[in-house]
């Protein structure tokens, strides 16, 4: 699972690592109900009530893959060490990779794509949810400071460690 805030890069590096390990890829805004979409397009953040459904989906997702015995990965925000804990508890081959980046940097990123539906003013909410993975919960944090290359090497590098 490749998480981090908006912005960050996960579609871009979750794509790259399925690519180089030749896994299945799974971006966690597909499972979005619409109701979801459209609160994010207003510019609301989303409450932990509306995250639920969306953190099951994936949930069960990431379960039909490992019934499967089927390699994959998938890229989900994942701020809160609460929805980390539950995607990662019970499935003990789920490694977490967090994409570190400054707030400047992210600006930049956000403020530059388009067709996203989030939108760059909500860019605040997710730092504010976000809780940084702690030793314990065995995550790669990887610098996004480098090209998209350089952080998949990096990403890679760090789960073989």
């Amino acid at each position: 699972m490749v998480m981090g805030v908006s912005g960050s890069g996960k579609t871009t590096i979750g794509k790259g690592l399925a690519e180089r390990l030749g896994w299945e890829y799974a971006d966690a805004d597909e499972f979005h109900p619409r109701a979801n979409v459209l609160k994010m397009e207003a510019g609301t953040p989303l409450t932990d009530a509306d995250r639920m459904p969306w953190l099951a989906a994936i949930g069960d997702w990431m379960d039909a893959r490992l019934a499967a015995g089927t390699r994959a990965v998938v890229s989900c925000s994942a701020l809160k060490r609460a929805y980390r804990d539950l995607l990662a508890k019970g499935r003990p081959d789920v490694r977490i990779v967090h994409l570190d980046g400054d707030r400047a940097l992210i600006q930049r990123r956000i403020t530059a794509r388009h067709g996203h539906f989030f939108p760059p003013s909500m860019l605040d909410s997710q730092f504010r949810d976000l809780e940084p993975p702690e030793p314990d919960e065995n995550v790669v944090s990887v610098p996004i400071t480098g090209t998209p290359e350089e952080t998949v090497e990096a990403a890679l590098a760090g789960l073989a460690g």
